[in-house]
């Protein structure tokens, strides 16, 4: 059995999914790899997703799991047999695993919903606006290690541009929208494709003005992405690079918790829309 010196972390979920299954029918790793004919070692490589899984195993752990999820089980069995070659492969000598990770997630998500307090949304910038971010986040980038970077956030729009866009709702809010990450120019340019990109099939925005009375989330940055069941959501908090993803049913309830009440604080899509042509007039 082949292993993986990176397995991403789609593969990494696999693996967990399929120890949580095991830990839920109270089995041993010595006694789930019995029923593989595999080796305890063998077993764990598998649950850290550093080792391949086939179909048939993963059905056949299913059932002597007792798992009578079927929508689980078929969506684990599309994840242990996907062979998906996606651009940002071509990306990983250059950036770190987790760019990678974030738009392979980005691709398979069923829909994305983000709240960006700090920056416009990366599925929204502009080439200048995300050279500026990512310069100022560390200033000792090559050229050459920048620009791969710009290229790849550019990239990711895919998810939401393509032939089978993936639904996305996003919060930003008004301060997002007002700093300038480099100049007045860019500032009007990024306003101005952030409304243009709002108005894509699926694509929703909205705004949370900075006079909004209790609104107490300006560290709520996040972004949560549909599994094609529930159990497979996944968030991340904070950015959306270089931090940890979340899939424990308990974290995955209480972001779900406040993207509600973060939504619940911001404008409507269209009086958003208003308010971010307003904020582009006034630069």
């Amino acid at each position: 059995m082949a292993t993986r010196r990176n397995p991403s972390a789609r593969q990494v979920r696999l693996g967990v999914e399929l120890r949580r299954m095991r830990d839920a029918a109270g089995l041993k790793a010595t006694e789930a790899a019995a029923l593989l004919g595999a080796s305890s070692v063998q077993m764990s490589q598998i649950e850290a997703g550093v080792a391949g899984v086939s179909e048939e195993r993963v059905r056949r752990l299913a059932a002597n799991y007792g798992c009578a999820d079927s929508g689980l089980v078929e969506a684990l069995v599309a994840m242990a047999t996907d062979r998906t070659q996606g651009w940002w492969e071509e990306y990983q000598s250059v950036l770190p695993r987790a760019f990678g990770d974030l738009a392979e997630l980005e691709h398979h998500a069923t829909f994305l919903r983000e709240v960006v307090i700090t920056h416009v949304p990366g599925l929204f910038q502009t080439p200048d606006y995300a050279r500026a971010v990512f310069a100022y986040m560390n200033p000792e980038l090559p050229v050459s290690a920048l620009e791969p970077r710009v290229e790849h956030r550019m990239r990711r729009r895919a998810a939401i541009e393509g032939e089978a866009p993936t639904p996305y709702g996003a919060v930003v809010h008004e301060f997002a929208l007002r700093v300038r990450v480099a100049d007045r120019r860019v500032a009007r340019a990024q306003l101005l494709q952030l409304l243009d990109l709002s108005e894509l099939p699926g694509v929703s925005v909205r705004v949370i003005p900075v006079d909004q009375d209790g609104f107490a989330g300006a560290g709520a940055s996040m972004m949560y992405c549909g599994g094609p069941v529930p159990r497979l959501d996944t968030g991340i908090r904070d950015a959306p690079v270089n931090k940890r993803q979340i899939d424990a049913d308990v974290q995955l309830r209480r972001l779900r918790t406040l993207l509600r009440m973060v939504e619940t604080a911001s404008l409507a899509p269209v009086p958003s829309r208003e308010f971010i042509h307003r904020v582009a007039k006034e630069l």
